[in-house]
């Protein structure tokens, strides 16, 4: 893997888009989400602005309603959204989320005809099933880092914990979404390992975050991590996980700014379009005409 870390970046680019190509082709995928419940979460994750033990200007409220939750999934597939993904803060659903969950996910797959994704934490076997049961397709949960690196980032759950969700997921037949963040310290030897986990975990969706310090978290006082830095990851990314959706999704906006469309010519075929948890997107116009573009750069 030394070999990725020192071919030129033009080199790599190269490579990274034949093997989306050969493995993947055309198919950009998707997604919007919504944070159905934000803020005050026991976990201790030092990236995140939702933890109760950091001191952020995170927006802080309980569980969504059915009704809220279903006209988010509608507003998703009117912005051309093919996956809705219900998302929560901390790590664990109360029996009462988890019926309004259950039946939302329901109605959004019955009658919008969205596929839904769930991000609800270190669920146990009959829980997810309940989920899958009630039209649930897909299960997001992310590994964060490398196994490694991982007790650096987070103290309050273990690495084990999330594989074992993962794990569960998939054993049940849910699809499983699973990726991390880049930029928080990690070295690059660490991005190869997490890349070859999900690669070992064959998960079948990475999402890329590319950290944006957050005032009030253990990591805000983080440089960001360079474009070229990001494109390189997505292209070692793809290199590695060959046939998976590679999602870039929260940070694209700050880090890759005018090279957005890189990142798509370097591996990545998918994207989180209408904004994410705590931080706000681009214009819903502004993704449409990037879309267009992706396009035709691969079918050109």
């Amino acid at each position: 893997m030394e070999r990725l870390l020192k071919i030129p970046l033009a080199e790599l680019i190269l490579e990274a888009n034949k093997i989306r190509k050969d493995f993947v082709g055309s198919e950009l995928e998707l997604c919007s989400i919504i944070n159905a419940k934000a803020g005050l979460c026991s976990e201790d994750c030092k990236f995140c602005a939702q933890s109760a033990k950091y001191s952020t200007n995170v927006q802080i409220y309980p569980l969504k309603s059915k009704k809220e939750i279903v006209a988010a999934a509608i507003k998703a597939k009117d912005i051309g959204a093919e996956k809705f993904g219900i998302v929560k803060s901390g790590n664990k659903l109360n029996p009462k989320e988890l019926e309004v969950i259950v039946e939302a996910v329901y109605e959004i797959k019955n009658k919008i005809g969205l596929a839904v994704c769930g991000s609800l934490g270190a669920l146990d076997k009959e829980n997810l099933k309940m989920l899958k049961d009630s039209g649930l397709e897909r299960y997001h949960h992310n590994i964060e880092t490398s196994k490694n690196f991982y007790p650096n980032i987070v103290s309050t759950h273990t690495f084990k914990e999330r594989v074992d969700t993962i794990k569960s997921a998939k054993e049940i037949g849910l699809e499983v979404c699973s990726g991390g963040i880049i930029g928080m310290g990690e070295s690059w030897q660490d991005r190869i390992d997490m890349a070859n986990i999900l690669k070992d975990l064959d998960v079948d969706s990475v999402p890329i975050n590319l950290l944006v310090p957050i005032e009030g978290t253990p990591l805000e006082a983080l440089e960001r991590i360079s474009c070229n830095a990001a494109i390189r990851t997505i292209c070692i990314f793809r290199i590695i996980l060959k046939d998976k959706i590679i999602k870039i999704a929260a940070g694209r906006e700050t880090i890759l700014k005018d090279f957005q469309g890189m990142g798509f010519m370097s591996g990545a075929n998918g994207m989180i379009i209408g904004g994410y948890l705590t931080i706000k997107g681009r214009d819903v116009t502004e993704d449409q005409n990037l879309i267009s573009e992706i396009k035709s750069l691969w079918n050109g």
